[in-house]
């Protein structure tokens, strides 16, 4: 099977062997974690002195190792002195205190080490206990706009672009191809109930697996609102089902760690804070959470769009939040390093009001920071302003940088 390379995350890896860190690569399940992997380990290959030990936890051939004994054991029997010695461990949290095997093999120095995983909340815990400063950890994403096109190969056109945010960027859809919509259909739903079951339910001793589903689907059909846990309750009840505001609390956040939903906080850009309450939720896939939801593109699109920017902001580096001004809401703000950016999104521009809707909010922050309104007008003739810029949204989802 071809494996297409992803390079803005192998060469990240690749650029920090020797640099005394470990590397997580986490993600939800299906994302192409475990091919970013073989696709470095196939770079490491050319290089015949190097030693390469690779475990992958989803193959049964690995099922005897369940502890971190049984991994220090089949580690420890092929490491080659003399030679450069790399270990990957493919669904590290699969394996109980795999974290006490990772550190004895750093601290003696005695390979480079690789982990996949697909559960925030264990790995973060084990990591940050036991790994303090000697782990850095890269977020896999599924594919970007731009690695669509690639994995597709489409053009970069509108159509190819409604392609996009109709099916999302799971890798393995390039395998089953898009014209196979019934194919694509089960495909994600298989992937969403995988998650739900392997990395929720089975992880988190979840009993009432109709409540979370029914939590999924609300998410899904809300992203890009302010929402609180009071006000789910309240809907729930509503539809006939009870609960209460600690269960959808944890529900929310089990649902986070399994990397299927994002959480946004709001930020109140004058006073400089974070709000607690009310924060919106975001898609990892937006095919997975199209496919939860009747009426497809044309019933969402703008919640799509916002759901895609959002992504892309995360995978150019940036921590983001939604902003709070005193009369208006700003989509997104965004922060990397010293760096701030402003981000409106709309569907379409079609008139005056709208324009100065969406404009207008960005025109009451008074710092000097970028500003941008997002849409899918192909002639929006204003490209700029008053100092605020119109990106078409394939234009924006291609950026490297803003």
């Amino acid at each position: 099977m071809e494996i297409i390379n992803r390079p803005d995350y192998t060469e990240k890896v690749m650029r920090l062997f020797g640099k005394g860190l470990i590397i997580a690569l986490t993600g939800q399940r299906r994302v192409g974690k475990s091919f970013i992997m073989k696709q470095i380990i196939n770079q490491l290959a050319e290089n015949e002195s190097d030693n390469i030990i690779y475990v992958d936890k989803d193959d049964e051939q690995f099922g005897f190792i369940h502890s971190h004994l049984e991994l220090t054991d089949y580690v420890e029997s092929r490491l080659i002195s003399g030679r450069r010695n790399y270990l990957f461990v493919d669904e590290v949290q699969n394996i109980s205190e795999f974290e006490l095997t990772l550190r004895s093999l750093h601290t003696r120095e005695a390979c480079e080490i690789v982990i996949t995983g697909s559960n925030a909340k264990m790995l973060s815990s084990e990591l940050s206990t036991y790994l303090s400063g000697r782990c850095v950890e890269y977020h896999i994403q599924s594919l970007d706009y731009a690695e669509f096109l690639v994995f597709h190969q489409l053009p970069d056109d509108n159509r190819s672009l409604v392609t996009y945010l109709n099916n999302g960027g799971m890798p393995q859809l390039s395998r089953i191809g898009l014209e196979e919509k019934d194919l694509v259909s089960d495909y994600l739903q298989s992937v969403y109930n995988t998650i739900i079951l392997k990395d929720v339910v089975e992880r988190e001793d979840i009993r009432n697996v109709s409540l979370l589903k029914n939590l999924v689907r609300f998410v899904s059909d809300n992203i890009g609102k302010p929402f609180s846990a009071t006000s789910i309750v309240k809907y729930l009840k509503s539809q006939q089902v009870d609960s209460s505001t600690k269960v959808i609390l944890n529900y929310l956040d089990y649902l986070c760690n399994a990397f299927i939903i994002h959480r946004v906080n709001r930020y109140d850009i004058h006073g400089k804070r974070l709000f607690e309450m009310n924060d919106k939720f975001y898609f990892e896939d937006i095919g997975i959470r199209n496919s939860l939801v009747q009426g497809g593109l044309a019933r969402s699109i703008e919640k799509i769009i916002e759901n895609a920017v959002y992504l892309h902001l995360v995978r150019l580096g940036f921590e983001v939040t939604v902003g709070y001004l005193q009369k208006a809401e700003i989509d997104f703000v965004a922060r990397k390093n010293e760096r701030t950016v402003y981000i409106q999104v709309a569907y379409l521009l079609p008139s005056e009001e709208t324009v100065s809707r969406e404009f207008g909010n960005l025109m009451l922050i008074k710092d000097n920071y970028p500003k941008y309104v997002v849409s899918m007008d192909e002639l929006y003739e204003n490209k700029d302003y008053q100092g605020i810029q119109h990106l078409h949204l394939r234009q924006f989802l291609l950026s490297k940088e803003l």
